[in-house]
C-alpha cells in the first residue's frame, strides 16, 4: 500500500522482489453478469502489474506459497478458511503453504464482475460460490500439470499432481507447483473437470482457521485498527427520533474545545472532527443541535404494538390457499387462536460502525469492514463524486455484521465528512449512535387460527401476521403487496393440513429496519414453532409425535427429527426441574432441528443448560467452522430470545449500550452439542443463518412445561417465571 498507510499488506512485500523469481496468478474466466457496483480488499495493485496472471483467485509464488483470494467478508463465520480450502482440494495444494487474502472490489469493477458477487449475505458464501471456486482449482491444477508435462515433454497423461507437487507417473519424479508458477501462469487448458463430493481430500475434514493466529496476536485489521498519517477523527450524532433533519446547530459552542478541527452538517446528522475520537465524541455530546421532527415523535412502543395487534383483525393479503378453511373452521370441533409478538430488535455488532477515508485527487482509498464490498464502492463512489474505477476498498475483518454491515449508511457518511475536510478521516458510531440511529428487525405481530376435529386432527389452519417491510423500505417493488422476507417461514409452512389460509400485511412505522440474522425466519419461526406445540396440545400429541405425524410427506425433515430424538434423549426424562422443549426449521439450503433443556428457580429465573442441534446441510466443507456457525447462532438467538427489544418513547429508541440492550453471559451460555446429518446428495446448504430460527421456540416451549404458561412475545425477561 502507498506511504503513510500503517498497515503493511502482502502484496507491498511481492512487489519488492518475490515476483522477480516467477509467479502464478492462477483462475478462470468464466461468463458473469455485469457489475455496477464493488467491494472487498486487496491493494489495487493486484491489477495490472502481473502481466502472466489468466484471473483473479489463485497466486503461487516461486517457493511455492499458495496465496487465494476471498471476494467474502470474513466477520467470524470462518470464509477465509473455508473458501480456500475449496480452491485447494481441487488444486491439490499442500494446505501448510495455502495462505488468504481479500479479493479486491476495485478489481471486481473494473473487470467487469472477476470475483462475481461479493456480497456476504444469506447464508450463500459457500454454497454459490462453490462451483466457480471448484472450478479455479482444478484450472489452476490442470494448468501446472501441463507445464510439467511440456518441461519433462512428456504427455499430460503420463502426469498427476498431489500434495503440492506433479509428478511423472513412470519413474516417480517430480516438481513442485512454485518450480512450475510462472510457466503455468502462460498456459491454457480445456474440459477441466472439478472433483465429485467423494473424492474431496481436504474439503470435509476438521481444519484450523486460517485467521485464528492474526487475530490472537493482534496483527489482524479491523476497521477500527486503521491510522494513516494525518488522520482526524469524527463522532457522528443523528436525530434522536428517527425521519428528523437537522434544523440549526452552533458550531461556536465547541469551536475552542480541545482537539476540534471543523463540523460537517449533513441533512439528518452532524460530525464533529478532531485529533482524536475521543475528543470529537466529547465535543459531539455537547453541540447545540436542533432537530425538525414530525409526527414520529408521539411514537411509543406499548401503542405501536396494540396497532400491530389491531391490524391482524383484517383480512391481510393473501399469502398463499389451498381447500375451503373457512368452512373447514366452521365444522371443526374445537377451533384454538394465538397471537404473538415480537419487537423491533438492533444488530448490536460489538464493533461499533466505522469508516476511514482519504481522498485525493486522482483516487479514494475506503478501509472499513463491510458485508458487501460491491455496494461500499458504489456508495464511495456517488458520495465523492470520483469516478468509481478510482475507489479502492480495502475490506477488514469485522466485528459482528449480523446484516447491520451491509447497510452503506455509515460508508456515505464518512466518505462525506472526508471530502469535506479535506484530510484523512475516519468516522465511528458510538455504541449509542450504533443502537439508536436505525436499521432493526423488524417488529411483527402473528395469528394463528386452526380447527381440531373429533379425531384429533387439525383440519384447517390459518395464518395472518402483519410486519415492517424491508423492501418497502428500500424502495423495492412489492408483488402483490407482499414482502417475501417478512413472511419466511410462514408462506412455507410445511406440516400437512389439508385447509389452510396463509396471509401477510405490511404496516410500517418511522423506523427504518434491515436484514437481520436469518431476517424473517427468526421472528416467524419462533412464532411457527411455538404454534406448533400449541396444535401437538391440543390434538393430544407429544410435540416430537405430532411433528412426525404431520411432516410425514417431508423425509428430508423427518431424518432430521428422529436423529434429534436419539441424540436429544427426548424420550429420557431430563433431571428434577428441568424440562425439554423443541424445534425445526428448514431455511437457506439447510435444516435444523433443536432441543433446549431448561429450568426456571423459585425466583423465577431461567437457566438455559443444554441445547442439542441436528443439521441436514448437506456437505460440510470444514466441520469445525460448521460447529461454530450453529453454536454462535445459537448465543445469538438466545441472547435475542432472552433480552433483545427497542424501546421506543417520544419517537426515540432507549436502549443505548449493553446495560440496557442485555448480551448473554458466559455463565448464562448453554452446553452445546450439534451433530451434522451424513449427505446423501450433491448438496451446498448455508450455516451462518440456520443455527438461529429454532433458538426461541426450543426454549419458550421447555418453559411452557414447567410454568403451563406460553411465551407467546419476546423477550423472555418480560416475563416472570413460575414452576409449576
Amino acid at each position: 500500500m502507498s506511504k503513510g498507510v500503517a498497515i503493511v499488506g502482502r502484496r507491498g512485500f511481492l512487489k519488492s522482489g518475490v515476483t522477480a523469481a516467477g509467479a502464478l496468478l492462477v483462475a478462470f474466466h468464466l461468463p458473469v453478469k455485469s457489475a455496477s457496483v464493488p467491494a472487498v480488499v486487496i491493494d489495487e495493485s493486484a491489477v495490472g502489474d502481473q502481466a502472466d496472471e489468466i484471473n483473479a483467485w489463485i497466486f503461487i509464488s516461486a517457493t511455492g506459497v499458495i496465496t487465494v483470494r476471498v471476494a467474502k467478508a470474513e466477520m467470524g463465520q470462518g470464509v477465509l478458511t473455508a473458501l480456500p480450502m475449496i480452491i485447494a482440494d481441487e488444486l491439490e495444494a499442500d494446505w501448510s503453504m495455502v495462505r488468504a487474502e481479500f479479493a479486491s472490489a476495485n478489481r471486481n469493477y473494473v473487470q467487469s464482475g472477476v470475483y462475481r458477487d461479493m456480497a456476504t449475505n444469506s447464508s450463500t458464501a459457500i454454497r454459490v460460490s462453490m462451483p466457480y471456486l471448484q472450478l479455479a482449482g482444478a484450472e489452476a491444477r490442470q494448468k501446472l500439470i501441463k507445464a510439467a508435462a511440456e518441461k519433462w515433454q512428456v504427455s499430460v497423461d503420463a502426469c498427476y499432481a498431489e500434495y503440492g507437487k506433479v509428478y511423472h507417473r513412470p519413474d516417480g519424479r517430480w516438481f513442485s507447483y512454485g518450480t512450475l508458477a510462472c510457466l503455468a501462469a502462460e498456459l491454457s487448458v480445456a474440459n477441466v473437470r472439478i472433483k465429485t463430493p467423494d473424492q474431496f481430500s481436504l474439503m470435509g475434514l476438521p481444519t484450523k482457521r486460517l485467521d485464528t493466529p492474526a487475530k490472537v496476536n493482534g496483527s489482524a485489521v479491523f476497521g477500527m485498527d486503521v491510522r494513516l498519517d494525518g488522520m482526524l477523527y469524527a463522532a457522528i450524532i443523528h436525530s434522536p427520533v428517527e425521519g428528523g433533519v437537522v434544523r440549526n446547530v452552533l458550531f461556536n459552542a465547541i469551536r475552542n474545545m480541545p482537539g476540534v478541527v471543523q463540523m460537517v452538517r449533513l441533512e439528518s446528522s452532524v460530525a464533529v472532527v478532531a485529533k482524536t475520537f475521543w475528543e470529537a465524541k466529547v465535543a459531539s455530546e455537547k453541540l447545540p443541535v436542533t432537530w425538525r421532527i414530525g409526527d414520529q415523535a408521539n411514537s411509543y412502543s406499548d401503542a405501536l404494538r396494540d396497532q400491530y395487534i389491531a391490524t391482524l383483525d383484517s383480512p391481510g393479503v393473501i399469502v398463499s390457499e389451498q381447500g375451503e378453511t373457512t368452512a373447514a373452521l366452521d365444522s371443526a370441533e374445537t377451533v384454538i387462536q394465538s397471537d404473538y409478538f415480537l419487537p423491533y430488535l438492533a444488530h448490536a455488532a460489538m464493533e461499533p460502525l466505522n469508516c476511514t477515508v482519504r481522498i485525493t485527487a486522482a483516487r479514494l482509498d475506503l478501509w472499513a469492514g463491510v458485508q458487501n464490498a460491491d455496494a461500499a464502492l458504489a456508495a464511495a463512489a456517488q458520495a465523492s463524486g470520483i469516478r468509481p474505477e478510482n475507489v479502492y476498498i480495502h475490506n477488514c475483518f469485522l466485528g459482528g455484521g449480523f446484516g447491520r454491515r451491509a447497510n452503506m449508511d455509515f460508508v456515505s457518511e464518512a466518505v462525506t465528512v472526508a471530502k469535506a475536510v479535506g484530510k484523512p478521516v475516519q468516522l465511528i458510531w458510538t455504541r449509542e449512535q450504533d443502537m439508536r440511529s436505525g436499521r432493526y428487525r423488524p417488529m411483527a405481530a402473528i395469528r394463528f387460527q386452526v380447527g381440531v376435529d373429533l379425531k384429533n386432527t387439525v383440519v384447517a389452519y390459518t395464518n395472518h401476521s402483519v410486519s415492517h417491510s424491508i423492501l418497502k423500505d428500500l424502495g423495492a417493488p412489492l408483488r402483490n403487496g407482499i414482502d417475501p422476507t417478512s413472511v419466511e417461514g410462514l408462506a412455507n409452512m410445511p406440516y400437512l393440513i389439508s385447509h389452510k389460509k396463509i396471509a401477510h400485511t405490511i404496516k410500517n412505522t418511522h423506523l427504518t429496519s434491515w436484514f437481520w440474522r436469518s431476517v424473517g425466519n427468526s421472528q416467524n419461526a419462533f412464532a411457527m414453532e411455538c404454534f406448533v406445540d400449541e396444535m401437538a396440545e391440543a390434538t393430544k400429541l407429544d410435540p416430537m409425535a405430532f411433528r412426525k405425524l404431520y411432516l410425514a410427506h417431508r423425509p428430508d425433515l423427518l431424518k432430521v427429527l428422529n436423529v434429534l430424538e436419539q441424540k436429544s434423549q427426548w424420550r429420557h426424562n431430563p433431571a428434577a426441574g428441568r424440562a425439554k422443549g423443541m424445534a425445526i426449521h428448514a431455511c437457506f439450503g439447510t435444516i435444523v432441528g433443536q432441543v433446549a433443556e431448561v429450568s426456571i428457580s423459585s425466583d423465577g429465573g431461567l437457566m438455559v443448560h443444554k441445547f442439542t442441534s441436528v443439521v441436514d446441510c448437506g456437505h460440510v466443507v470444514n466441520p469445525l467452522s460448521a460447529e461454530m456457525q450453529i453454536e454462535s447462532g445459537i448465543i445469538y438467538g438466545l441472547t435475542a430470545a432472552l433480552f433483545g427489544k427497542i424501546s421506543i418513547e417520544n419517537g426515540e429508541v432507549v436502549e443505548g449500550n449493553f446495560d440496557t440492550y442485555s448480551m448473554l453471559k458466559l455463565r448464562e451460555t448453554p452446553l452445546m452439542e450439534t451433530f451434522f446429518m451424513p449427505a446423501d446428495s450433491d448438496r451446498w446448504g448455508g450455516l451462518g443463518e440456520p443455527g438461529l430460527p429454532c433458538v426461541a421456540p426450543a426454549v419458550a416451549n421447555a418453559i411452557y412445561k414447567l410454568t403451563k404458561r406460553r411465551i407467546r412475545s419476546l423477550p423472555i425477561a418480560d416475563y416472570f417465571l413460575q414452576p409449576v
